[in-house]
């Protein structure tokens, strides 16, 4: 695979940019090698700028579940951007898919538009400080938040690609009031509550662990989660930035049946383009100003080229049968990868809820990930770096990590799933050779 264009971009962004990437797992730091630069997207396809083609799992890490530049979707932001692309002023589509979002997702009933899932992150947990009165919060070793200081405690994600130290910079006063428990472990959380009874606002969690890997939450934590917190008058939220609208059409709260004090939802919901919201109980969003006093605010918030997009990306996922087929496919692709795999006795871990899925290679066969400590210790990191590679060499762009997820989208076909298990037949035992 010629890559020369690409080689040339990375020299030369290398000088003009920290890295020479806007976002530290792009980097291809835990695989190796040199990053592709992308020149356009289409369907289930990526276009590198030497013209080599790849099928696409990561799908702008999740929000592109129609695929790359849908029709619908493009059309809807060409049409907004003619008449203008910011106004800093309320428009009607902000109402529009207000209205869709808490239509879908269970537990909403009012929504705040910001700009990222970080942004997101860092208001809902300014928000239930506020409703609370309290200061501490619960995440848990391995959920990522984003990277606002107060949240890149054991943070997983890139940190994990890159194996740093949750970060220099990080003031340690930004990080007192952070308590962290291991994922898939109530009684570790009981043990916070107990020792803290009316300090703790809430507890953050990703429903699915899917930036330490993918780890599926355990029978009954969930909801175990958000009964201790209602136990000690504190607020559960609900990190669905990775898995909203992707491991159900109503997120994960959906599929397990789970009722959040507050929701955080991520680009997906602006169809790909930046943006994020906060969202929950009416009397909890109440709170944010200019209805009460829990200041927050955006020049972009809302902007109308995120909210058509996002109008025009739910309202085509809504469809009937449009999400169970992208579920489909991501089951028959991970059932086709785990039976390669066991084929060449090579031992993986495989999950999948919806369009999203997740595979670790482990370094013992009878070992099993819960939680972020083993995955650092199971995660057999260089054969994974091994399989990329040969992956992409077939024209399979995985996630440039074993500490990431990847995703389906409606675009993902029977032709593109038999030429991803063909490649994966053939790069497995190029892996073990």
């Amino acid at each position: 695979m010629i890559t020369t264009q690409s080689e040339a971009l990375y020299e030369k962004a290398q000088q003009l940019i920290p890295g020479g990437v806007n976002s530290p797992v792009r980097a291809f730091g835990s695989v190796g090698g040199t990053p592709r630069f992308i020149d356009r997207g289409q369907g289930a396809y990526l276009w590198d700028v030497d013209g080599n083609r790849y099928v696409d799992y990561v799908l702008s890490w999740g929000p592109l579940v129609l695929g790359h530049a849908p029709k619908a979707v493009i059309n809807a932001i060409t049409e907004t951007a003619v008449k203008g692309t910011s106004y800093g002023a309320p428009t009607a589509i902000e109402n529009d898919l207000a209205d869709l979002v808490i239509d879908t997702v269970p537990s909403i009933e009012m929504i705040r538009f910001v700009n990222s899932g970080t942004e997101a992150c860092m208001s809902a947990l300014r928000l239930a400080r506020a409703y609370t009165g309290r200061e501490k919060i619960i995440k848990f070793a391995g959920n990522y938040h984003g990277h606002a200081d107060m949240l890149l405690v054991q943070a997983g994600s890139g940190v994990a690609t890159l194996g740093l130290p949750d970060s220099p910079g990080v003031p340690s006063g930004t990080t007192e009031n952070t308590l962290t428990a291991p994922y898939n472990d109530l009684a570790a959380v009981r043990d916070l509550f107990e020792r803290y009874p009316d300090a703790i606002a809430g507890a953050i969690v990703e429903p699915i662990a899917a930036n330490m890997g993918f780890v599926m939450p355990e029978e009954g934590y969930l909801q175990g989660l958000i009964d201790l917190c209602h136990e000690y008058d504190a607020l559960l939220i609900l990190d669905e930035v990775m898995t909203g609208f992707r491991v159900g059409l109503g997120g994960a709260q959906e599929a397990y049946n789970l009722d959040p004090d507050i929701t955080c939802l991520g680009k997906v919901i602006g169809g790909g383009l930046p943006v994020g919201a906060y969202a929950g109980k009416r009397d909890i969003m109440a709170h944010v100003a200019p209805a009460g006093t829990m200041y927050q605010a955006g020049t972009l918030s809302g902007n109308p080229l995120a909210m058509a997009a996002g109008l025009a990306t739910i309202t085509a996922l809504r469809r009937p049968g449009v999400f169970d087929s992208i579920a489909e496919q991501a089951q028959k692709l991970t059932e086709g990868l785990g039976e390669i795999m066991q084929a060449q006795g090579v031992p993986v871990q495989i999950g999948q809820a919806g369009s999203m899925f997740g595979m670790y290679f482990l370094k013992e066969a009878e070992a099993h990930i819960r939680d972020y400590a083993t995955a650092k210790q199971y995660a057999d990191t260089a054969r994974y770096g091994q399989f990329f590679h040969a992956m992409l060499a077939q024209g399979v762009y995985l996630a440039p990590s074993q500490f990431e997820a990847g995703f389906l989208s409606a675009a993902h076909d029977i032709e593109t799933l038999e030429a991803t298990l063909n490649a994966a037949e053939s790069a497995i035992k190029q892996v073990t050779a």
